[in-house]
């Protein structure tokens, strides 16, 4: 396994960190697997577990608690907050009042007196940057939270929040959690030179591409992955990003076996190959699964392969901009744009 600095936080993180968000009723784990997973992924070196208490409506957390009893000490602990818990319109967002309660809850949820990296996991178009912030700041001097970050933030969001926090004196984001994989690499164009001229540590999800790159998904197979079954729109042949994706995905099995690689291997030493990156969230189902994306922890994808990658998915594209998660509420909502 090797190991980064999470930003400029001083604390050591391995390059492979496992995100919790199918353990419980996304992935259809039971407690024994999840105990299993967890123990199995910290034995290999892992030392970062990510969850939200949106995962699972808070039985990830619940469950990453008693699977980590005893072993507290050995992990940096990371949560999210800011997407709804429930149908009441003040149980989500980015606001002191809300960020309070949900961060309690969480602790609660996984049996701790604190996280170390609690993060925004959307940006909050209905809040100031100064009451998240000045809510973050109050709960890290209160020792509830050691660091704050975001997922899924839009650049100059990123940016904003940087001034505002340099502005009011208040405590900064020091992480970023976006998507990132070959398949999905505009936020090499915007968000990474971000994080990289304020010193944030960058942890990418879906490296794996909702399973596009687990090796699981060839032209001459049924799709039958579990992620299919519930989100069967990004797996539709018919649809013209999925065309593009799957001939992508030949490509890059071709570019694998010349290598002498996996498709996952290939992957997630893409992924951490780029400077920006400290660590890519793998979220294995199985133990089966993680062994699998554990034996990229050592990958070093050479100069050549990452020239082939280029030709096949060209950087700062996206194959599937509809599905990144991070499009302006401008543009969702039409009330922002007409008189």
């Amino acid at each position: 396994m090797q190991y980064r600095t999470l930003g400029r936080t001083g604390m050591q993180v391995s390059t492979l960190a496992l995100g919790a968000m199918n353990i419980g009723p996304i992935g259809g784990t039971t407690q024994a697997e999840a105990d299993d997973l967890v123990g199995a992924a910290l034995d290999a070196g892992v030392n970062l577990v990510d969850t939200a208490d949106v995962y699972g409506n808070g039985l990830s957390e619940e469950m990453v608690g008693r699977a980590l009893a005893g072993r507290r000490d050995d992990v940096v602990l990371a949560t999210k907050a800011a997407l709804p818990m429930g149908e009441d319109r003040n149980r989500r967002g980015g606001s002191r009042r809300w960020l309070v309660t949900a961060l309690e809850d969480s602790l609660r949820r996984l049996g701790v007196d604190h996280v170390d990296l609690y993060q925004i996991h959307r940006w909050d178009p209905t809040t100031d940057d100064e009451e998240t912030l000045a809510a973050l700041t109050d709960l890290r001097q209160a020792g509830k939270i050691r660091y704050f970050g975001t997922s899924t933030y839009p650049a100059h969001r990123l940016v904003e929040a940087q001034w505002t926090a340099r502005e009011h004196h208040l405590g900064r984001y020091v992480t970023e959690q976006p998507s990132y994989s070959i398949l999905q690499r505009g936020i090499e164009a915007h968000v990474l030179p971000v994080t990289q001229r304020y010193g944030l540590g960058v942890l990418v999800w879906s490296p794996l591409a909702s399973g596009w790159l687990s090796g699981a998904i060839r032209a001459d197979r049924e799709i039958a992955t579990h992620r299919s079954t519930f989100m069967p729109q990004r797996f539709d042949p018919a649809v013209p990003a999925n065309r593009a994706r799957m001939d992508a995905v030949e490509r890059l099995a071709t570019v694998a076996d010349e290598a002498g690689l996996t498709l996952i291997q290939l992957a997630l030493g893409f992924v951490t190959a780029h400077p920006a990156v400290t660590g890519a969230l793998i979220g294995p189902r199985t133990t089966e699964h993680l062994r699998a994306q554990l034996a990229a922890a050592d990958t070093v994808l050479s100069p050549d392969v990452l020239d082939a990658i280029d030709a096949i998915v060209a950087p700062g594209v996206d194959l599937a901009p509809h599905e990144k998660n991070d499009t302006p509420p401008a543009l969702l909502d039409p009330a922002l744009r007409r008189r």
